[in-house]
C-alpha cells in the first residue's frame, strides 16, 4: 500500500506549475483480436490534495495488478468523480481495420489522440502569441492562451504525436492520473470484448480479451479467423508454432 500512495506524490511533484495533469495509458496492444483503447485522465492539484486522493488513491494500481471487480469498482469511483467535476476522465478506441492500415504503433497513437480530444483539442496545446496593445477587438476575442496542462503517457515519448508530453516507463506503477487512465482504458476495452463474445461466439473473447492464449490459438485453428483478428499478428503468432504451408485456417 505504501508504494501505491507513492503514485499521488509522483503526481504532486509532476503538477507544480501547471493548471492541470493528464495521465495516459492504452490496453490492447499486445492482443490478437479487437482494438486497441486508450484512456485518459486529467487532474488538478485540489483533486490530488483532496480527500477522495488522500483517503482512496492508495486503492489504485496500474490495471494489470488489479482484480476485474478492483477495476470495475473503481472505474464507477472515477465516473462519479467525473459527474461531480473533480476529474475529467474520457477514452479512445482505434478499431482492427485502422490497426491494420496504420500498425499497431499508429493505431495506439490515433487512439491516444482521440482520448486526448476528449479533454483538449491539439492546437489548445500550442503556443499562442498574446494581443499587444495595439491588436484590434477580434484579434483579442480570437486570443486563447495555452493550456497549462501536462501530459503524461505511459512508456516512452511518442514520435511524431501532435500533444507535447513526457514519456514515463512504468507510469502505470508511477503516477496516479496513468494508471488511473490505464483502468479507463482496460474496463472500456474488456467491455467492448464482452460484446464482441456475443457476435463471434466460440472464440472466448469474454475470457481472454483477445490475448493470445491456449485457447484462443485453439479456437483459431478450429473455426479459423473473424473480422476482429488482426491478420499480421495472428500469422506473426501462428509462424512460430506451425509449419507455414499448413495455415489455412487464417
Amino acid at each position: 500500500m505504501g508504494k501505491r500512495r507513492q503514485l499521488r506524490g509522483f503526481d504532486l511533484k509532476q503538477i507544480e506549475g501547471c493548471a492541470g495533469l493528464i495521465g495516459v495509458d492504452e490496453a490492447g496492444r499486445g492482443a490478437l483480436a479487437g482494438p486497441v483503447v486508450a484512456g485518459a485522465v486529467l487532474l488538478t492539484q485540489e483533486f490530488l490534495e483532496g480527500r477522495w486522493a488522500v483517503a482512496k488513491a492508495g486503492r489504485v494500481n496500474d490495471s494489470k495488478q488489479l482484480t476485474p471487480a478492483e477495476r470495475e469498482e473503481l472505474w464507477q469511483e472515477f465516473d462519479g468523480l467525473a459527474a461531480q467535476g473533480q476529474i475529467h476522465a474520457t477514452f479512445g478506441v482505434a478499431d482492427v481495420a485502422e490497426i491494420e492500415q496504420h500498425n499497431i504503433l499508429g493505431a495506439t497513437k490515433l487512439a491516444m489522440r482521440r482520448a486526448l480530444g476528449g479533454i483538449y483539442p491539439p492546437e489548445a496545446f500550442q503556443r499562442k502569441v498574446e494581443p499587444d496593445l495595439f491588436a484590434s477587438a477580434e484579434e483579442v476575442a480570437a486570443f486563447r492562451p495555452t493550456v497549462s496542462a501536462r501530459i503524461l503517457i505511459d512508456g516512452l515519448a511518442l514520435r511524431n504525436f501532435p500533444y507535447p508530453h513526457t514519456g514515463v516507463i512504468s507510469g502505470d506503477a508511477r503516477s496516479l492520473a496513468i494508471a488511473m487512465a490505464s483502468i479507463i482504458a482496460k474496463v472500456t476495452r474488456d467491455r467492448l470484448m464482452n460484446a464482441l463474445d456475443a457476435k463471434h461466439p466460440g472464440y472466448g473473447f469474454a475470457q481472454h480479451k483477445g490475448y493470445g492464449t491456449e485457447e484462443h490459438r485453439e479456437a483459431v485453428r478450429r473455426l479459423g479467423r473473424c473480422g476482429q483478428h488482426r491478420d499480421l499478428f495472428l500469422r506473426k503468432l501462428f509462424a512460430q508454432h506451425t509449419d507455414p504451408a499448413q495455415m489455412d485456417f487464417l
